[in-house]
């Protein structure tokens, strides 16, 4: 495997060999029952000492990632049975060394340059899983698929020329058109020349970094942040630097000093109804950032998923609202509040960076599937208006069953802030909490969420964690909550160090 080390750092080498091989681990990149590189192996490898790998292994068995004793080796560790395949534990039984004796053993062997990969992971669910509240998502019954569904026959059987050619690169023009009309709307004058659609806000993040982010460029990050940004940004080789954040959004006092020292390439944000957290960045600080990132000529790289989801007031208008030099590329998916499998996003661009992000694009896919490009602009055009004021009237009652939930059966500890929009909930647990085994216990009982440590760049040990109140229907809302308000409960400590009296899922 590849293992990037700066020797530059204040980072200890061991500590950065642990960090990478942690988040593989975490990742499911490399399995349970895996065998690591020998000691010697991975000195080799590497050009540092015994000492160095000795001690990285230490760390990563300190935190019960892997296993080793002496003259065996060192052994990533092996899941829950509950958790395990039946049937690839039947076919591939593990060895009494810990290690499964698969036919594909071999391919450890094979360097590749994917150091973190946790998304995906949390996109899989186990079938004992009853309450899904891991996935930042809105329930199915609650999106118009039946009306696209209808959009894209009728489109596919009076045009069947349009799936016999290429889309263009940037996008349909009808589609962009339809954007540009939906921003004016919103107070943002935004021509279709400056729209690149992409397959999902996914690609977007990607094609950024591709594009303009390259081993060791600095960027930052609000601490927590979106797993897949991370995920994207550490397989370019960057230098990630995670900012905290206040009741405001991205603490830019703190921003402005790292800068001093560690000029910026990238900036990435999402000022509204932020993801994890729900926090809104306010209009000043969007302001402040605009004019940091113009003092040192980068990027700022915005993602907005979910601003037309407010349930009170409008958001503070988008960053890219305030840009008139260039500076901000603006991530607007519409997957997400009509058709995850529909995968359409637009980023905003001006100058030579759009340019450049066009031609990522063309070498990445050809550009996006017309029909669905087709499908989604008749739905925006004609109908979205009234279906995003009503969407955003459930999900608001669904976050007030939640917190009523929440205040009725919450331990003592436990904290949370109720956003202004958005779909996810942040939740402070209380101390003392074992997160690994919180999530094992959760998963037991039949609740998924998403470990707050997926949310920070090396830092494993979070007491938070995100669910989202819209992803099921209010009853199996409410009855996830409790069970997943119970298993917190049974697993903090109680003030004396005892264990707390074990009490009802249900």
């Amino acid at each position: 495997m590849h293992i990037e080390l700066k020797r530059g750092s204040r980072t200890k080498l061991y500590i950065q060999i642990a960090l990478t091989l942690a988040d593989r681990i975490r990742s499911g990149l490399i399995e349970p029952g895996t065998r690591l590189p020998s000691v010697r192996k991975l000195t080799s490898d590497l050009g540092v000492s015994l000492v160095t790998v000795s001690k990285a292994y230490a760390e990563l068995e300190a935190i019960q990632l892997i296993t080793c004793s002496q003259g065996k080796g060192c052994y990533v560790r092996g899941v829950q049975e509950s958790e395990r395949s039946d049937n690839i534990d039947k076919m591939y039984p593990v060895q009494g060394n810990g290690e499964k004796n698969t036919p594909w053993n071999w391919q450890m062997a094979l360097v590749d340059y994917l150091p973190r990969a946790q998304l995906w992971r949390h996109f899989d669910t186990s079938p004992q899983v009853r309450y899904e509240l891991h996935m930042s998502a809105i329930q199915p019954e609650l999106l118009p698929t039946r009306e696209i569904i209808e959009s894209a026959y009728r489109l596919s059987s009076d045009h069947p020329e349009r799936m016999a050619a290429y889309g263009s690169f940037q996008g349909d023009r009808e589609l962009r058109q339809t954007f540009a009309d939906h921003f004016a709307e919103r107070g943002s004058q935004v021509m279709p020349e400056r729209m690149l659609i992409t397959s999902g806000t996914q690609q977007g993040i990607d094609l950024v970094a591709r594009t303009f982010v390259g081993p060791g460029d600095v960027v930052y990050m609000e601490a927590p942040t979106y797993t897949g940004a991370i995920d994207v940004f550490t397989s370019r080789g960057a230098k990630i630097i995670t900012v905290p954040m206040d009741d405001e959004g991205m603490r830019i006092d703190l921003l402005t000093r790292l800068c001093d020292t560690h000029p910026p390439k990238l900036i990435y944000t999402i000022p509204t109804f932020h993801n994890p957290t729900g926090i809104t960045m306010s209009a000043q600080r969007r302001a402040q950032l605009l004019n940091l990132a113009q003092s040192y000529h980068c990027l700022i790289l915005e993602d907005d998923p979910f601003s037309d989801l407010y349930f009170r007031d409008p958001p503070p208008a988008s960053i890219k609202s305030m840009d008139s030099t260039g500076h901000v590329v603006y991530l607007k998916t519409f997957s997400k509040v009509l058709s995850p499998g529909c995968r359409v996003a637009c980023a905003i661009a001006d100058g030579s960076v759009l340019t450049r992000l066009v031609a990522a694009k063309s070498t990445a896919d050809l550009g996006s599937p017309l029909l669905t490009q087709k499908a989604l602009q008749s739905f925006i055009q004609h109908q979205y208006s009234a279906y995003i004021r009503q969407l955003r009237d459930e999900l608001y009652a669904r976050l007030s069953a939640a917190s009523a939930v929440l205040e009725a059966h919450a331990p003592p500890g436990m904290f949370w802030v109720l956003p202004d929009g958005g779909l996810n909930l942040w939740l402070q647990l209380p101390d003392g909490i074992d997160m690994r085994e919180l999530h094992r216990h959760a998963l037991a009982a039949g609740v998924s969420f998403l470990p707050g440590s997926a949310c920070y760049v090396g830092e494993p040990d979070i007491s938070n964690l995100r669910i989202c109140f819209t992803v099921t229907d209010m009853e199996r809302l409410c009855e996830g909550l409790r069970v997943l308000c119970n298993v917190i409960a049974n697993e903090a400590p109680l003030k004396g160090g005892a264990a707390a009296d074990r009490l009802p899922l249900i």
